[in-house]
């Protein structure tokens, strides 16, 4: 294993802790700036938006420049972000380091997926892109918990700067043990080169599979501590445990996953769909019994995270000529399936439908996000049994013509 995807995985540890701890410090930071909590829940919500933003529009910016000084620079707004958080007198100020670390996040992941899957062997891509993410998953298992009762106990202003310590170590990790990138793996034609790749079909499918796939796991999981102690019968202090354990299948699903998805994405991704939509129906039907409970939080988090590698490996596949701006769009989708699931949920739980509707909406969603990954798989099939090369798989004639032309330039 190249030593520099643990630094990116460091990486992404920091960066999945800033965007989940928060919510389990919402109270204290609402009593501190004398706001709701409602009005502190927008740091969240704020967050997320600012990854999709910043996954298109700073990808976008940073597609003509050598990769590794980027992610290196990204890292440094991701630190200056969480300094401002840490030291923030007021709310507003608060916000402000929330959305320029979240600025970074998605353009981080986004190039970060194309620099890890190039350290390594064509056959072991989604792999290297799974090590990475193991960080993300990490964040979820440890970082959040512990990063949640430093927080009571040292102040939340506590966590921030531990946050801020973790993004100096990454930074240092991708200065010294990340490979350069030679000019011949920048996009060819910059920006246009990069826009170029969405002109697949394929890739606005994979894209789509990702905010239907993501969304209806997320849409239960949001919801999932209402879930735990109003319907399955948790006490409240028990729900930090059980969601250590929705985090160990994280780390399962996403190292399965990213090794099966080395062998064949598409059937990984339809098995890793199809498991989930079962799981969720099965965690519906169920989640009056503890026991089956406990089993579905293991499974929910591992079949969802499973297709993690896959989905961001299926969008730099089809984005060939230029993975770097696709790859960004797709960690955008990830929060935008964030956004629709738990809109969704919500909406479900307003209308009176009960503490397990979330779980029956998050099952629909990743029904269709199953439909679709069908859909695209047959397409990508057909397209290469009739002999269409399998880089352009799904592509329309154009874009295929234009491909051949950025390969050549």
């Amino acid at each position: 294993m190249p030593i520099g995807l643990i630094a990116l995985a460091l990486g992404g540890f920091g960066i999945g802790l800033t965007e989940f701890v928060i919510m389990g410090l919402l109270p204290e930071v609402a009593a501190d700036f004398q706001v709701s909590e409602a009005t502190a829940g927008w740091l969240i919500s704020g967050y997320a938006l600012a990854v999709v933003v910043g996954a298109l529009l700073l990808t976008a910016a940073v597609t003509r420049f050598e990769r590794k000084p980027v992610l290196a620079v990204l890292m440094v707004l991701f630190i200056a972000g969480n300094l401002v958080s840490a030291i923030a007198p007021d709310y507003a100020l608060m916000m402000t380091g929330r959305i320029i670390a979240a600025l970074a996040h998605g353009a981080f992941f986004g190039i970060g997926a194309v620099v890890a899957a190039s350290m390594v062997a064509p056959t072991k891509k989604a792999g290297a892109i799974a090590i990475m993410f193991t960080g993300l998953t990490a964040a979820n298992v440890l970082g959040v918990p512990f990063g949640t009762m430093l927080g009571q106990a040292a102040g939340w202003r506590s966590t921030f700067w531990a946050i801020t310590g973790i993004g100096v170590l990454a930074l240092v990790g991708i200065l010294t043990l990340v490979p350069r990138t030679g000019a011949g793996e920048v996009a060819a034609g910059g920006l246009r080169g990069e826009l170029r790749a969405f002109r697949s079909g394929q890739v606005w499918l994979s894209i789509l599979v990702t905010i239907l796939g993501y969304g209806g796991m997320f849409g239960a999981f949001t919801y999932i501590a209402y879930t735990l102690t109003e319907v399955t019968g948790f006490s409240a202090s028990t729900v930090p445990w059980l969601l250590i354990l929705f985090g160990v299948g994280l780390f399962i699903g996403n190292t399965v996953g990213g090794k099966a998805a080395d062998r064949n994405v598409d059937r990984t991704l339809l098995v890793a769909l199809s498991a989930l939509v079962v799981v969720l129906v099965a965690f519906a039907f169920t989640s009056g019994s503890q026991p089956m409970t406990i089993a579905s939080m293991v499974l929910l988090g591992g079949f969802g995270f499973a297709t993690v590698p896959g989905l961001q490996m299926r969008v730099m596949k089809y984005a060939t000529t230029a993975p770097a701006l696709a790859s960004g769009a797709n960690i955008g989708a990830f929060n935008v399936g964030n956004a629709l699931g738990a809109w969704l949920g919500g909406v479900t739980i307003t209308a009176g439908l009960g503490y397990t509707s979330p779980i029956w909406a998050g099952a629909g969603i990743t029904l269709l996000g199953l439909g679709v990954m069908a859909f695209a798989a047959a397409a990508a099939k057909k397209r290469h049994d009739g002999g269409a090369p399998a880089s352009v798989v799904g592509d329309d004639v154009d874009s295929q013509h234009e491909g051949v032309e950025l390969q050549r330039a």
